[in-house]
């Protein structure tokens, strides 16, 4: 492993890429800690502080781990990628139903060119609302505990914050497109990446405290911090075998003959992954379970307080309903993106068939029968996932900080991501391991 790490850095494009990656997420990283004007970070963070204390979290501890802790200051960086990732979520849902996208998803490369341009299009659009909404928000020291956030309220201030966030959030989305292109794996993803791992700090800091910290109750055993680790280790494995599993359908694809050549003749597969939906039913689920806390937090009704209070993570109900939601939206998301009609016209388009399946219909409704079926492992594996971190920390009795890299959202981000990226710097490396079998313009071991 070692020597694979300091490869890397002996192929110039490589170490290129890899250089400008660093460079670039350093930038953002930077700009995570650059505060919006007119605000008085210090009472914002403190009132953040207090509503994190609610036991069953709320959306802007969610919009928090993917903005790495930005939203907490609100810097210019407050919105982090998250109005990029529901532009592009809606833009996909919208895909399904309305047939102008569809047509032009399938165009090829200039379709896609053009989805892009629309999906920064939808996520300024999400950016300029948001942020005039949150510039409302902050102006109102009722929301605050009595605490004046907003220094000078007014259209001013207003126009100030939805200016600064907007083009935050548009930064960012062109450093993700930058790594894109320059740089190594999905930049996008790389950029949600490194504000989770930025927490990671803060987590190792609460875990030495429970270790040093005095007191029954209060301290961690030797054997627990094993038990921890052997757990990560487990997880980790867990999460990477069901993130890589897939079911390979069989292809096979009859010979043609086209003048004098033939064509066809070979076999291949269909890879169905078991989690074809990836993270997007866990941040569905949390955004819906989440709502009822966060507006408890903003709006003194005691309804909602009831409600919140009933949906905390301490509670049975918030984690059979949270993992219920998980499983719902595996198969709702896995409906939307994965069409057996669509695959099965196009094999039949080129003489593809599965052995012992009539090309067509029949071919459309066995994929279909198989993605239902493997679809439930994963959709169950992803709950387990969600809710790891609450019973992890119920039954160590850590803090949720810590438990919360035993699972859920962060957990299965990071490794995706890390995967991802090691796959593509694989094939750079693959490329020129075949290039030093090349010698004088002769393959070595050639006569």
């Amino acid at each position: 492993m070692f020597e694979v790490f300091a490869n890397l850095f002996k192929i110039p494009d490589l170490k290129r890429k890899i250089l400008i990656t660093l460079g670039l997420l350093a930038v953002y990283r930077v700009g995570a800690f650059i505060p919006t004007p007119g605000i008085d970070g210090a009472k914002l963070s403190q009132f953040f502080a207090n509503i994190a204390q609610t036991q069953g979290g709320t959306l802007f501890g969610m919009i928090n781990m993917f903005s790495g802790g930005a939203i907490q200051r609100l810097t210019i960086f407050a919105l982090g990628i998250m109005p990029y990732i529901s532009a592009s979520i809606i833009l996909q849902l919208l895909t399904a139903v309305i047939p102008v996208l569809e047509r032009l998803s399938k165009e090829g490369e200039e379709g896609r060119k053009k989805m892009i341009q629309y999906t920064r299009y939808g996520t300024i659009i999400l950016a300029i609302i948001q942020s005039f909404f949150i510039a409302l928000w902050l102006e109102n020291p009722a929301r605050f505990q009595g605490m004046q956030i907003v220094q000078f309220p007014g259209w001013s201030f207003r126009i100030l914050a939805v200016v600064t966030l907007t083009c935050g959030t548009a930064f960012i989305m062109w450093l993700g497109e930058q790594i894109q292109e320059y740089g190594i794996g999905n930049g996008i993803s790389l950029i949600i990446s490194a504000g989770i791992i930025s927490r990671i700090p803060a987590a190792i800091a609460q875990l030495v405290q429970l270790v040093t910290v005095s007191g029954e109750g209060a301290q961690l055993d030797p054997f627990t911090l094993v038990l921890m680790a052997f757990m990560l280790v487990g997880v980790i494995v867990a999460v990477v075998a069901i993130t890589q599993g897939q079911r390979k359908i069989p292809i096979q694809y009859a010979k043609r003959i086209v003048g004098r050549k033939i064509y066809g003749g070979q076999s291949t597969y269909i890879p169905l992954r078991v989690n074809q939906a990836g993270v997007i039913p866990i941040i569905f689920a949390q955004s819906i379970i989440l709502f009822p806390a966060t507006i408890a937090g903003l709006v003194p009704s005691q309804a909602i307080q009831n409600i919140a209070t009933m949906l905390t993570r301490e509670n049975v109900v918030y984690n059979l309903l949270y993992a219920g939601l998980i499983i719902f939206f595996c198969y709702f998301y896995t409906a939307i993106t994965f069409n057996p009609i669509d695959i099965s016209n196009n094999m039949k388009r080129f003489g593809g068939f599965v052995p012992g399946i009539r090309p067509g219909k029949q071919t459309a409704e066995y994929l279909d029968y198989i993605m239902t079926r493997i679809t439930l492992p994963g959709a169950i594996f992803l709950a387990i996932i969600a809710v790891l971190p609450t019973l992890i920390s119920r039954g160590l009795k850590i803090p949720y900080l810590v438990a919360s890299f035993f699972g859920g959202t962060g957990l299965l981000i990071i490794v995706g991501v890390m995967l991802d990226t090691m796959r593509v710097i694989e094939s750079h490396l693959l490329v020129r391991h075949y290039e030093g079998f090349m010698k004088k313009g002769r393959i070595k071991g050639r006569r």
